[in-house]
């Protein structure tokens, strides 16, 4: 085992504070880092460092695009850095509570008290407890008024972040609209006002004067007398701006990021997605995101070409999804499609496509779709009644919905899912009955064109009506009224088995529609609800309704001002932010919406649903692009001439040329080799479950460009085999997998392949030699035999006095090893199985100090002491490390440890022989071979003589 040169290429990570408890806790991956395309800059560096806080869990807060993007920018300003800190689920801030240890960011291990500006993306209001959880764990003050002159400057943005007032007295600024420019520029001006000496309150006072910027401790509120809601009021000094005027800025001078850290195993949507455009032209009543994200800003499409291509590339992973609040009304969206699939197909990269209308999919769009095994289909029709659809401004009708669905089932897929809402103003029975009639004629169209294996999901969920929508002003269903509805829902879907049913609890609504009308009087129901145990409120089974209602009645809160309808004369909590919308719009839209009637989408010519998807056509279409005087400024002549520019730039210059030439960033052979590669697992890769691994290795080669052979089927996956399975947790310095790649390497190339993956593989996994096999070179399960562990454990944990420690463990290795078995109770699944532990050992001493080296290899350290245990790998299974910790040292626990599995090996006879050592092994398996063809011919001798015998 070359230990030296191991050492001195730097194998082993250092030890990450956490150590210790990751194994105790459930996905210890979230908290590690280490993801490939992370940054790590050195803070001695830059002006101004910034932890981007998400306050959900790592799962979720990985795939958010507003987080990629700043991460880019702040990280490519040589000024400025950016690390990042997601929300510990509750098993993991209890152990940071227990053991006094503070919250820290991924890249440097930093507490977020550390930081000079700690910045929270605000996407949904059941969100807010994680934030004062982040603060506390963080070492920073709950409210602003505590802070002191060398705490970090606490800010927020993103779309909650425009009716901010619950959360005045614990966010110092908030950034409303766009924070690609003010991200950078609020950072640089805190921290240059602290190094001039400027108290804080100076500082916040200068953050407001940069426009976009709403800092709550310059403003006063008070009660307004027809709501009872508080309001807030002009400010005393003339300088400080009211309203509060939102960010703007063209999104072509940022693009979207290539690159940037790549979501590990837990991370929910664990694929690439590409915004190819920001807001909407719908103007749907209930979409608080298609009304502050206005105008329409398109991304030019040939560098959304590139950026996926090359993301594809960096990242190594194997779905990419474009994302639009509606994807389908983007001008160029189907050559664009067209393409981007035409240069995936071939790499077996996944595409999907996010928030699609029922209506716009071409046939040759869903052709394209099918090529690159698209993922489910997914359509938000929101109302049942095309008159509902009317009220809420969805340009749908039930005919287009239908005509997508005949497409869609019959072109194979099986499975669509709609999306509806209940609670919307004006509905009546016939408008909830609708919802699932909806969905029983759609699934009946794929049974009329022939797919008899068509169903449909229909999704559920409550309005909750958002400030700086047509429907701010309307109540909000009552729990009853919600109940109701849903039972009237199963009644009508009972007995359709080609329609499933699926609400949602409507009290996590209740709550978030509270936060989200409140005002600054909720900041006290906050956070005693928090120091009562509220956590992670979006999450169904962690949501605590006793804790808030106590919290509510505490504070005398009346929940009904709330929820109920608000006169759309009286002033509103978030009135004082301004989201570019003129005074009066949103009214109108409320009053035509009592009246059921539509607004056209705007930016489209009248009368039109979709995009010209050709410029033969584009230009052919002369009629005004419609614009209803939102008071966002638009020039329609510019986006007319951007669209015809795009498609000239896809190549979709006619209806029958739509798409450029087909091309690939790898163009596979149809034959390869088999390699057989040796890695080690070590650091945070020893917390990647062994399923994840078999994710985590194919994008290694992607991101070297190197192709896999797939096998065959439906689900085609990279064909390679493991090296038996390891335990979550176990370190291990000799992995091996089998693999066939889809080229010929050999000697220095394939040398020079493995230090490239090394340098594109995440921290911890180390590649460590490779192999070529020839045709005649049995796979892994046939030779492995097995393994080599070591089981360390810090001196001061054992029972005894720390300079015995190697006593005591011979001690109890000697009275384990005399007894004749050693069973250990394994439960699978609920299943019992008792296990001879004793029946797999055939070697274990007290480790010596050269085999303690390679403890040091692996990032363990400290005053250890181990055991040095050699099993057997057999076909029906082996000793896990846990089982041989609990049957040599004895309890009712296994002793605390940390195992690290050294080294796996073929034997023969007495000789171990390494699994890369292909010569010997081939021996060793021709031997096999010939021991087995010898058995299989006794047996059939005695067979034979049996009868003779009798």
């Amino acid at each position: 085992m070359p230990t030296q040169a191991l050492r001195d290429g730097g194998l082993a990570p250092r030890p990450h504070p956490y150590a210790d408890i990751l194994p105790r806790v459930e996905k210890p991956a979230r908290y590690t880092g280490g993801e490939v395309g992370q940054v790590v800059r050195d803070w001695s560096t830059v002006e101004a460092t910034f932890c981007l806080a998400f306050p959900d869990v790592y799962d979720i807060g990985m795939s958010h695009l507003g987080f990629k993007i700043l991460y880019k920018i702040l990280n490519g300003d040589p000024r400025t850095l950016a690390e990042r800190c997601y929300c510990p689920w509750v098993d993991f801030e209890a152990e940071l509570r227990t053991l006094g240890l503070p919250l820290v960011s991924l890249e440097s291990a930093r507490p977020l008290r550390d930081f000079d500006v700690v910045g929270f993306s605000l996407q949904f209001e059941l969100t807010f407890t994680n934030i004062l959880t982040m603060l506390e764990l963080g070492g920073i003050p709950l409210r602003g008024a505590d802070r002191s002159e060398t705490d970090p400057l606490v800010i927020a943005g993103g779309p909650t972040a425009t009716h901010p007032e619950p959360l005045a007295a614990f966010i110092d600024a908030f950034v409303i609209g766009d924070g690609e420019e003010k991200a950078t520029e609020v950072a640089l001006l805190w921290t240059r006002l602290r190094r001039e000496g400027k108290s804080r309150s100076e500082r916040l006072r200068a953050l407001a004067d940069l426009g976009a910027v709403y800092v709550p401790s310059l403003y006063e509120t008070a009660p307004d007398p027809d709501t009872g809601l508080e309001i807030v009021l002009p400010p005393a000094d003339p300088g400080v701006p009211m309203p509060v005027e939102r960010g703007l800025v063209d999104i072509k001078k940022y693009p979207f990021p290539d690159d940037g850290p790549v979501g590990g195993p837990e991370a929910i949507f664990e694929r690439l997605s590409v915004e190819i455009a920001r807001g909407c032209t719908e103007g749907c009543r209930f979409c608080q995101a298609g009304m502050i994200y206005r105008p329409v800003r398109e991304r030019d499409p040939e560098e959304i070409v590139r950026t996926v291509l090359s993301m594809v590339q960096k990242s190594g992973q194997d779905e990419v999804s474009l994302t639009a609040l509606s994807t389908a009304d983007v001008s160029c969206i189907a050559p664009l499609v067209k393409t981007v699939a035409s240069r995936l197909a071939e790499q077996k990269v996944t595409l999907g496509v996010s928030s699609l209308r029922a209506y716009g999919l071409e046939p040759e769009l869903l052709d394209e779709l099918k090529r690159v095994r698209a993922t489910g289909l997914t359509f938000a029709p929101e109302a049942g009644s095309q008159r509902m659809r009317d009220v809420v401004n969805k340009n749908v009708t039930e005919e287009q919905l239908h005509e997508t669905a005949e497409r869609v089932f019959s072109r194979g897929w099986d499975r669509m899912k709609l999306y509806f809402m209940i609670g919307l103003p004006t509905e009546q029975e016939e408008d909830v009955r609708g919802i699932v009639e909806t969905g029983i004629r759609t699934a009946q169209v794929g049974r009329r064109v022939g797919n008899k294996r068509a169903e449909v999901t229909v999704s559920v969920s409550t309005h909750v009506p958002k400030p700086h929508t047509p429907f701010q002003w309307c109540a909000m269903d009552s729990l009853e009224d919600i109940e109701r509805k849903h039972a009237l829902l199963r009644g009508v879907v009972r007995g359709h088995r080609a329609v499933t049913l699926r609400t949602h609890a409507a009290n996590a609504s209740v709550l978030e529609a509270i936060f989200a009308r409140g005002d600054r009087r909720l900041g006290d129901v906050l956070e005693r609800a928090y120091k009562n145990g509220a956590r992670f409120d979006s999450w169904d089974e962690r949501l605590r309704l006793d804790v808030w209602n106590e919290a509510l009645d505490h504070f005398g809160i009346e929940r009904s001002r709330y929820l109920g309808t608000l006169p759309v004369t009286a002033p509103l909590p978030w009135d004082h932010i301004s989201v570019g919308l003129e005074d009066g719009f949103l009214a109108r839209e409320y009053r035509k919406a009592l009246q059921s009637r539509l607004s056209p989408p705007c930016g489209k010519a009248a009368g039109a649903f979709i995009h010209a998807s050709n410029v033969v056509e584009a230009k052919a279409d002369t009629k005004k692009l419609v614009c209803y005087d939102c008071g966002v400024a638009c020039d329609m002549t510019n986006m007319r001439d951007e669209r015809i520019d795009y498609l000239e730039k896809l190549g979709a210059h006619g209806p029958d040329d739509t798409f450029l030439p087909a091309e690939s960033l790898v163009r596979r052979p149809l034959t390869g080799a088999r390699y057989r590669f040796r890695f080690a697992k070590i650091g945070p890769m020893a917390l990647l479950g062994h399923l994840d691994l078999g994710r985590a290795l194919p994008r290694v080669f992607r991101r070297v460009d190197v192709p896999t052979i797939y096998t065959k089927g439906f689900h085609p996956k990279p064909d390679m085999t493991f090296s038996p399975a390891l335990s979550l947790g176990v370190l291990s310095l000799d992995e091996h997998v089998d693999i066939r790649l889809g080229i010929e390497l050999e000697g220095a190339d394939l040398e020079a392949l493995v230090a490239r993956m090394n340098a594109a593989s995440p921290l911890g996994l180390v590649f460590r030699g490779a192999r070529r096999l020839e045709q005649a070179d049995a796979a892994l399960s046939k030779h492995v035999g097995g393994a080599r562990y070591l089981l360390a454990f810090a001196r001061s944990a054992l029972p005894c006095a720390p300079a015995a420690a190697e006593v005591w463990l011979g001690e109890q290795l000697a009275s384990a090893l005399a007894k004749d078995t050693l069973p250990i109770r394994r439960n699978i699944e609920g299943v019992g199985k008792t296990v001879d532990v004793k029946s797999f050992i055939t070697r274990a001493e007290v480790a010596s100090p050269e085999a303690l080296g390679f403890l040091g290899e692996a990032g363990l350290v400290g005053d250890l002491v181990a055991l040095d245990v050699h099993v057997a790998i057999r076909p029906t299974g082996a000793a896990k490390a846990q089982e041989l910790v609990h049957a040599l040292l004895g309890g009712d626990e296994p002793t605390p440890h940390r195992a690290l599995r050294v080294e796996l090996y073929a034997e023969a006879g007495a000789q171990k022989v390494p699994l890369l050592e292909l010569p010997a092994l081939r021996e060793l398996s021709d031997a096999q071979k010939a021991h087995t063809a010898a058995a299989k011919l006794l047996a059939r001798e005695e067979a034979a003589a049996a009868p003779a015998a009798e």
